[in-house]
């Protein structure tokens, strides 16, 4: 009897074990993809699809003026054509294949990839709409958003809704969204308007700038959770109302928390990417478009000058028995609604670079200064993320990247404090210190890698007069100089 108890025992036991097992086995995937609800896929974008065409900003600019020009020569005009971007995707597309690319596709040219026009790296055959990029009719003819239906329940990777019109009995009716209650006379007989709620919210920004790995759906890219987990958006200030106006509203809203007037948006969609707008006034001069040339000039500085007010630089002395032993630098983030930096922080890098020196200007102590060939030192404080892949391994294309090994940016309103040991002579009573926080869109490799990834309908020097990669202009978003005490 003993024996057959302990048998069944045993049995039980097994039992339990496989059906536990096939449980496991049964389980539904953390990231479920519903294809069918994603016709793009790995572009979350879907499109309510008519007749109803897109039309060419050229087309919007012949009755709103203004709002085109300020939109021509933004990042967002620039999206599809930027060469560190088409470098990528000409790269990811050799790396993973074109299905996989459609991920960036989807948020640098909505409408080429809904129309299947883009298929793949270059601008080769290619329509002003699709080349256009984030384009006017892009962003008003968005009717709703599925965030919470994406495989993360997040936004990601385009997940919005384009609807440019309907099409009724009488024939094909545009209809364009906005934040306000229309005018009787709004759309002039072209297209209807409606007021939409959602571009009163950051929800509509999110759809792209929330960028997850095409599979692994880790967020490469956070630039929204960074704001919703932040006091902006505890205070009701969205991403419209700091990168949809001038540089003194800008600094307003973000120092006083102060909501923008109706009056003073604009459609500058200004941000920190110098980089992309500098060459792009060079390939406007090279065609010799100085209109065009200038006003992505207005926009480049207008990055520059955002750069220098996000943040701010304390520097500390810390003594021990009686001598000065380090030096401590507080990194502030004063007003990005975002961490600083944000977008690809594995790519983007922000340093301190500090030098300290005695009264004759000798130097005691020096780090963050960039090597000969470009690169940043090793030793240098850098607030930017590591990506690593599957396999935890480093790893820095975003198809590869599926998690960070080191995340070092600052959050909104937030800081980091730098530790730098000194030793100073007997002798010396003051040093002078200054600290630089700088910022540069990429190492100088990795732009240099990318740009010679262009597709081959992309011809570097014609277009933009580039015969080699520069040395990457830099960005000294802050500079302290300070006189210290070498005792307390």
């Amino acid at each position: 009897m003993r024996q057959r108890s302990a048998l069944f025992t045993i049995l039980a036991v097994v039992a339990a074990l496989l059906a536990a097992t096939g449980a496991v086995q049964a389980r539904s995937p953390v990231f479920d993809v519903d294809k069918e609800f994603y016709p793009y896929y790995p572009s979350l974008i879907k499109w309510n699809k008519s007749t109803v065409p897109f039309n060419a900003p050229e087309v919007c600019g012949s009755c709103h003026e203004q709002q085109f020009n300020e939109w021509n020569g933004s990042v967002h005009s620039l999206a599809f054509r930027d060469p560190i971007y088409q470098g990528e995707l000409n790269k990811a597309v050799k790396a993973v294949g074109h299905s996989i690319s459609r991920q960036c596709e989807g948020c640098h040219s909505p409408v080429g990839v809904v129309t299947g026009e883009i298929k793949g790296p270059g601008f080769q055959g290619l329509s002003s709409m699709a080349m256009a990029g984030v384009s006017c009719d892009v962003c008003h003819s968005i009717s709703g958003v599925t965030h919470w239906q994406t495989p993360s329940h997040e936004p990601e990777n385009g997940s919005f809704i384009l609807t440019p019109g309907v099409e009724t009995a009488n024939g094909q009716v545009l209809v364009k969204r906005g934040p306000f209650k229309p005018s009787p006379e709004c759309g002039g007989g072209f297209h209807q308007c409606e007021e939409s709620d959602l571009h009163l919210r950051a929800d509509l920004c999110a759809s792209c700038h929330q960028v997850y790995h095409y599979d692994a759906h880790f967020p490469i890219e956070a630039t929204y959770l960074e704001w919703k987990h932040g006091p902006y958006a505890q205070k009701s200030i969205l991403c419209q109302d700091c990168h949809m106006v001038d540089l003194d509203t800008f600094k307003r809203s973000a120092d006083q928390f102060v909501i923008p007037d109706r009056k003073e948006y604009r459609h500058y969609f200004n941000g920190a990417n110098f980089l992309l707008t500098y060459l792009a006034a060079g390939a406007a001069k090279k065609a010799g478009d100085e209109d065009l040339a200038k006003n992505l000039m207005r926009q480049y500085e207008m990055a520059v000058q955002r750069l220098k007010m996000a943040a701010d630089l304390e520097v500390t002395p810390v003594y021990r028995n009686g001598r000065l032993a380090e030096l401590m630098v507080r990194v502030k983030n004063i007003r990005a609604g975002h961490n600083l930096p944000t977008s690809l922080t594995n790519v983007r890098q922000m340093w301190l670079e500090i030098t300290a020196r005695d009264e004759q200007g000798t130097v005691l102590m020096t780090s963050g200064t960039l090597n000969p060939d470009g690169s940043l030192p090793a030793e240098a404080r850098a607030f930017t993320s590591d990506g690593m892949g599957s396999d935890f391994h480093f790893a820095i294309d975003p198809w590869v990247v599926t998690a960070f090994s080191k995340h070092e940016t600052i959050p909104p309103k937030g800081w980091k404090d730098v530790h730098y040991g000194i030793q100073v002579p007997e002798g010396v009573g003051r040093i002078t210190v200054e600290a630089k926080l700088r910022f540069r869109q990429a190492d100088q490799k990795v732009a240099e890698a990318l740009l010679g990834a262009v597709p081959k309908d992309i011809d570097l020097e014609q277009i933009y007069g580039l015969k080699s990669v520069p040395p990457l202009p830099v960005v000294d978003m802050v500079v302290k100089q300070e006189t210290v005490k070498t005792a307390p």
